[in-house]
């Protein structure tokens, strides 16, 4: 089992920035994916950002240019840093992650392991 940690969210007001957190633990078969997903009320859950073993990066359109993907392989952590947030940013953001996997597309489909997510809401 693969355990997965959000933190760093928060309340800010449109054109401001956040950076969230995410630490994987466990049972962790190299190279793993990870990703961060969004949620609000009424929706579906949507890919924001992913980053394969590989370290190839994929974005939403919605987020590109303004949200940057990283991560920490010693330390099994991946940071979302979110620039520029507007309002239709606000949602709960859920981090994930896959075992011994090079390539991962931008679904949820693709990830087995799940946070609890952490709240962002962007005021107007």
């Amino acid at each position: 089992q693969v355990q997965v940690a959000e933190s760093g969210g928060g309340s800010v007001q449109s054109g401001g920035s956040l950076r969230l957190s995410c630490a994987a633990s466990g049972y962790i078969y190299s190279p793993i994916c990870m990703g961060w997903f969004r949620q609000a009320p009424g929706k579906k859950r949507e890919g924001v950002a992913v980053i394969g073993g590989d370290g190839t990066t994929t974005y939403a359109g919605s987020v590109k240019g303004r949200f940057t993907i990283s991560r920490d392989n010693a330390k099994n952590t991946l940071y979302l840093q979110m620039n520029n947030l507007k309002p239709e940013d606000t949602a709960m953001y859920y981090c994930a992650a896959e075992n011994a996997c090079w390539v991962v597309a931008n679904t949820p489909g693709d990830f087995g392991y799940w946070g609890q997510g952490t709240q962002v809401t962007v005021s107007s």
